[in-house]
């Protein structure tokens, strides 16, 4: 008899912890240098207040620049493994039940620190929109306006911000705002 309580108990207990725990998604996050100083970037699970979800342990899919990344999270805290060699853009993308969740990070490098900068994804449509509005309004900054928009396109692509990238980044802002 004891041995069947014991059992419905156990079972009782099994049932509820299935029915009452839950998975934590990450909704939003922030992107820090490592602790370590390391040259590697440290991606933080945050609410939409940003902030830092401590209770976020476990195994997460990022795609950190169009690589696919298993992150293990401990305490809210989760390590890129991919080190930056110098100055780059960095496109991170989490997706999960709740949808897609991208940041694009202008990660600077100087004398071994890191610095990254979150890109608001519609400067990416404003700038060229400015620069082709110019270029219409006074014909004569034509040749200017095809220089600096050549520029842009130079310093997007060499510091790791290639054109699929770029459309991928305008289109998961339009997507959020709709």
């Amino acid at each position: 008899m004891l041995k069947l309580r014991f059992g419905f108990f156990l079972l009782l207990l099994t049932l509820s912890n299935a029915v009452f725990s839950q998975k934590l998604d990450i909704n939003n996050f922030i992107v820090k240098e490592s602790l370590l100083k390391n040259s590697k970037l440290a991606i933080i699970a945050a609410d939409s207040l940003e902030n830092p979800q401590e209770t976020i342990n476990g195994i997460y899919t990022f795609t950190v620049s169009g690589f696919s990344q298993s992150l293990r999270f401990h305490d809210g805290v989760a390590i890129v493994p991919l080190q930056l060699e110098r100055s780059a853009f960095v496109y991170i993308k989490h997706t999960n039940d709740q949808g897609t969740h991208s940041k694009l990070v202008y990660v600077h490098k100087k004398d071994g620190s890191l610095n990254p900068y979150t890109v608001n994804s519609m400067w990416l449509v404003t700038i060229p929109l400015i620069i082709v509005v110019i270029v219409f309004l006074f014909r004569k900054l034509l040749i200017l306006g095809i220089i600096i928009f050549l520029i842009l396109i130079y310093f997007n692509h060499s510091s790791g911000l290639g054109i699929g990238t770029f459309f991928e980044t305008i289109f998961d802002a339009l997507k959020r705002l709709f």
